[in-house]
């Protein structure tokens, strides 16, 4: 059943102010530094292990293979490339790419290439996780329903990861299913001190997932019960139910794109500083391959 959407257990103050006070901004920004890691770029093949359904709407695929060995995703929200194969006579083939890892050779074909969340990482076993949510038709989604173990894939990146600090009093994590397996990382790294209040959209409660929460980590799950992903506003109405906790948090949001942007507005409207906002748009209605960003 998911948790009610009753304001927060936690006082907030009457009126919400900016995070960072002029007077000690300069402290402040960098108590609570975003620092950004890059990595070397690079393209690794790697081979279905296995495909395990977790939910009607997402699944889960773990790859092997040795050209994962010093896989670098130290973020959770880090993304990869997964560059599809081709189809020619039955027989699978990957672009032949430039230096660069992201344009074809002179003559070659165009890459079909998609974002997706590295997930659990076993440096020992050399197996990645990556969770696929199912919720619309794109050739990543029309290969992960056919994957089978010992199907090959082409992955590159991530190209850097965005550390957020520890040292926020509060986080705040929002997102539909599509953020799911960032979500899923970050509540295994959020510090246990410190409060997190937490938001999934999906389709129904079958499509929840089973979490190990910190004792202030609270976990709302909202349903759109036969209504379209994109075409709902339960995150903007869980949000404006929502009283934000007293202290410095930082917000992440991910999704639909115009869901996310209205988010961001949403919270910088209510006095959050929007330099501890990260918004992210992992897809658009009626757009293949989107991803974008939110800032002001």
């Amino acid at each position: 059943m998911p948790q009610s959407l009753f304001p927060s257990p936690f006082p907030s103050p009457s009126s919400r102010t900016s995070s960072a006070r002029p007077s000690d901004a300069a402290g402040e920004e960098q108590r609570h530094a975003v620092r950004r890691v890059r990595h070397e770029l690079k393209r690794r093949r790697v081979r279905v292990q296995a495909v395990t359904r977790l939910t009607p709407h997402m699944l889960r695929v773990t790859f092997h293979g040795p050209d994962l060995a010093g896989f670098p995703s130290v973020g959770f929200d880090d993304h990869i490339k997964l560059i599809l194969p081709r189809i020619e006579n039955d027989i699978p083939s990957f672009p032949d790419l430039s230096a660069d890892g992201r344009t074809p050779s002179a003559g070659g074909a165009p890459a079909i290439m998609r974002d997706y969340t590295p997930g659990h990482f076993d440096p020992d076993a050399l197996t990645l996780d990556v969770d696929f949510a199912l919720h619309e038709a794109g050739p990543a989604t029309a290969w992960a329903l056919q994957a089978q173990p010992g199907q090959e894939m082409m992955i590159g990146g991530p190209k850097g990861s965005f550390l957020i600090p520890d040292d926020f009093d509060w986080y705040l994590l929002m997102g539909d299913e599509t953020a799911l397996p960032a979500i899923g990382r970050r509540l295994r790294t959020l510090p246990p001190q410190a409060t997190a209040l937490v938001f999934v959209e999906v389709a129904s409660s079958a499509d929840e997932l089973s979490f190990s929460l910190h004792r202030r980590t609270q976990l709302t799950w909202l349903h759109r019960d036969g209504r379209a992903a994109g075409e709902t506003d339960l995150l903007e109405q869980a949000l404006a139910r929502t009283d934000l906790p007293e202290g410095e948090g930082y917000c992440w949001i991910a999704g639909e794109t115009l869901t996310a942007k209205r988010l961001r507005h949403m919270l910088v409207a209510r006095g959050q500083s929007g330099q501890w906002i990260r918004a992210s748009g992992y897809w658009k209605r009626g757009a293949a391959g989107f991803h974008d960003s939110h800032a002001d």
